[in-house]
């Protein structure tokens, strides 16, 4: 049988026009509200606080929760986050009814990262299913849980571009590819952004704009240094995909862009994202940015920091209060026009009318049976995610999938008993009392029904370096025909804030590991981390290694699926994993060199391969897929033209499977160095055993276009070599050319 599948492909997103939402309706309104408020009420519009943030003064007694109550009262806030429910959601909307003439509703927003009450796969595992859709869905399913919370303003996705896993934010990232990360921003801000009337909307704020993910060492806050060829080819097409799909908000990252920190760059805020994308959205900065200008060395007071933010086009400042206390008296003063003020309250209240907060402040909480059909459907769709997101890395003498019936299996390792740190990093509102562990789904999969004998032990903790638990891993390791390994990292060890300078695995893990398979015994590691590991050791110790990452609230279940084989593993990395910490970064998406690696005096190390541990898109099966050679209707085309490729992908395994068909091209001759490769096109298939799929990639002249020396978009003459395989160190290969 032979299916006709398309391939998943880009355009460049300069190409796109961006999706306009301000209609005149909606400006005609704000301009109304706009007309009938005082100075200090627009600028209060530009301000928001954390209501999480309640420090007690030790003289007054009195808590900032209070004193911010009473500048809601005052209309001095248009948006709060952070807060803890519906009914706090709409006391503070009913104070700004009750004692403000204008009535303007607050907007309350939230890190909605990978899922709110529901906790999904964190971005780099949804990213690893390589299915955009699954990630509009879950994207969904998390803002329809807040806004039930009064939430209507998600901080997410996070589509950073990311190439050094010892950035701990790495793991909210869709990983390393501007292309892959630029078709989960569209389907991450179509699904946080629904739309089901008056007071049922919700706005999402893409972040962070733009460099973030490319901190220098990989240390969170660090300088970044990138040329804007790298920013405009690989940093901000996710963002443009994001701004084309209607986000109504984006959010100003930390770092500097060419010496100038973002929330004070009109380069980034001004001249790219208004004048040439035309986004019509707040631009709100990160947190206390504002006041981090002064730190970074470009302002020498709050004044300054308020006025430069303001002239570079930074609508909304994120607690820092700086704008709230300075920028009445800079307007009064001449340094700023209150023209930028009015242009940047409109950008708000349109987000607000276009929510419907006017027409419905008010969260109406769900009656309780509805909210628990909702909770088990979003459940299930997290077991659903959290199956796509897991890689299969290794399976030597296919010890996986494992029989249930009649087998004695050892669980040992920190993260198998553990319901706390499978909630990943920014899970703030997820509960560990909602998560299956490993152990448990273990359990529930081939417990006493199957008749699997179940051997448990912790062995040592996540990172604690004493012995004192080994003994009895391994007497249950004796007892068991077959050992799961349940290793990696603590929800803390990954996100903000969390750079790690080794990428092994922490505590007296390794020589647990290695005690285990000192018995023998058939082991599967299955690794549990917010972020790539440098392991090449574990492949000396385990027949199979699993990535699992941190899978949410239905961790267990999902792994236990893909051990016992009810799911058969579909996950392809989304990030290079390196064997060192050394060869970081390392990335698929390199440049081309004058000397490429071949010996001395070439681009080598001495002392380690250059090669990946695993390469970007890699991933294993229960079953085998054979590509043939690939077939072109033409092999070549004109500069605005197009041509079509085929491959027929077989599956010629014992087990239904998908595959990841991957698409990458090479410009062998270009007038700026291009990469060795690069991603255009991809598609998920589903084959049955001996089932063939005919994948076709159409593809047209923008895919192959750069940006030359005078930047600008173009696509040259010259040859071109395209690949079609399963990761990005594989696959068939034709070469086609570009005529003039």
């Amino acid at each position: 049988m032979k299916m006709e599948q398309p391939v998943t492909t880009s355009a460049p997103a300069q190409a796109v026009s961006p999706r306009k939402w301000m209609t005149p309706d909606i400006v005609r309104q704000a301009e109304q509200l706009l007309s009938r408020m005082s100075l200090e009420d627009k600028v209060g519009q530009m301000t928001q606080y954390d209501w999480g943030f309640n420090p007690i003064n030790p003289e007054t007694g009195v808590s900032q929760r209070d004193l911010l109550l009473e500048e809601i009262r005052q209309g001095r806030v248009g948006s709060i986050f952070n807060l803890s429910g519906a009914e706090e959601a709409n006391e503070l909307q009913r104070a700004i009814q009750e004692h403000t003439s204008q009535q303007i509703p607050l907007l309350i927003g939230r890190d909605v990262i990978h899922g709110y009450k529901t906790v999904f796969p964190i971005p780099l595992a949804q990213a690893s299913a390589w299915n955009p859709d699954l990630a509009r869905r879950t994207a969904e399913a998390a803002s329809r849980e807040s806004l039930a919370d009064g939430v209507a303003w998600v901080f997410a996705p996070m589509i950073d571009v990311s190439r050094d896993p010892r950035w701990g934010r790495i793991a909210e990232s869709i990983g390393e590819d501007p292309l892959l990360t630029s078709q989960y921003a569209k389907a991450w801000v179509e699904g946080a952004q629904i739309d089901d009337g008056a007071g049922q909307a919700t706005a999402s704020c893409p972040k962070h704009f733009a460099g973030y993910g490319l901190a220098e060492a990989g240390r969170d806050y660090n300088t970044v240094d990138l040329s804007d060829h790298v920013l405009r080819e690989v940093i901000l097409p996710p963002f443009r995909e994001a701004v084309d799909a209607g986000a109504l908000s984006i959010m100003a990252s930390f770092n500097e862009v060419n010496g100038i920190p973002v929330c004070a760059n009109p380069y980034l805020l001004k001249t790219i994202l208004r004048d040439e994308w035309g986004f019509e959205g707040i631009v709100a900065s990160d947190y206390n940015a504002l006041q981090e200008l002064i730190v970074h060395g470009v302002a020498g007071s709050e004044e300054e920091a308020a006025e430069r933010s303001i002239l570079a086009g930074c609508d909304m400042d994120m607690h820092s209060g700086f704008y709230m206390r300075h920028l009445p008296k800079l307007v009064r003063e001449g340094r700023v026009p209150e023209r930028l003020i009015d242009e940047s309250v409109l950008r708000i209240l349109a987000v607000k009318i276009k929510l419907g907060l006017f027409e419905q402040p008010y969260v109406a909480i769900p009656p309780a049976e509805a909210a628990a059909e909702a909770r088990a459907t979003f459940t299930e769709l997290a077991r659903e995610a959290a199956r796509e997101s897991i890689v299969l890395l290794r399976n030597e003498g296919q010890v996986l999938p494992l029989r249930k019936e009649g087998v004695s299996i050892a669980v040992i390792g920190p993260l198998a008993d553990n319901s706390k740190d499978p909630l990943g990093c920014w899970a703030m509102d997820g509960n560990p009392a909602d998560v299956i562990s490993l152990l448990e789904g273990i359990r529930q999969a081939a417990g006493a029904e199957a008749g699997a004998a179940i051997h448990y032990a912790e062995g040592c903790a996540i990172d604690a370096d004493g012995e004192d638990g080994f003994e009895a891993a391994l007497e249950a390791a004796r007892q068991a025909d077959v050992v799961v390994l349940a290793l990696g990292e603590a929800l803390e060890m990954s996100g903000e804030s969390r750079s790690r300078t080794s990428l092994d695995l922490p505590g007296a893990q390794r020589k647990l590991v290695q005690a285990v398979a000192a018995l023998g015994k058939p082991v599967v590691a299955v690794v549990l981390s917010g972020r790539p590991l440098a392991l090449p050791w574990l492949q000396e110790h385990a027949a199979a290694i699993v990535q699992a990452w941190h899978l949410g609230v239905q961790s267990g279940h999902a792994i236990a699926d893909v051990l016992f084989g009810d799911y058969n593993p579909s996950g392809r990395l989304s990030v290079t994993f390196p064997h060192n910490v050394g060869q970081v970064p390392i990335y698929y998406y390199r440049k081309k060199t004058g000397r490429p690696p071949a010996g001395v005096y070439s681009s080598y190390y001495i002392d380690s391969t250059t090669e990946p541990l695993y390469p970007f898109g890699y991933g294993l099966s229960y079953t085998s897929f054979e590509y043939s050679s690939i077939t072109a209707d033409r092999t070549s085309m004109s500069a605005n033209g197009d041509l079509n490729l085929s491959v027929t992908v077989t599956n010629t395994g014992d087990h239904e499977g998908e595959e990841v068909v991957q698409c990458y091209i090479r410009d062998e001759v270009a007038s700026v160095t291009q990469p060795l490769k690069k991603l255009i096109g991809f598609r998920k298939i589903s084959l049955r055993p001996g089932e063939s799929a005919n994948v076709t990639l159409n593809v047209q002249s923008d895919s192959l276009a750069i940006l030359d020396q005078d930047m600008k978009l173009t696509t040259e003459p010259g040859d071109f070599t395209v690949w079609i395989g399963p990761n990005a160190s594989a696959g068939q290969t034709i070469t086609i050319k570009v005529v003039e």
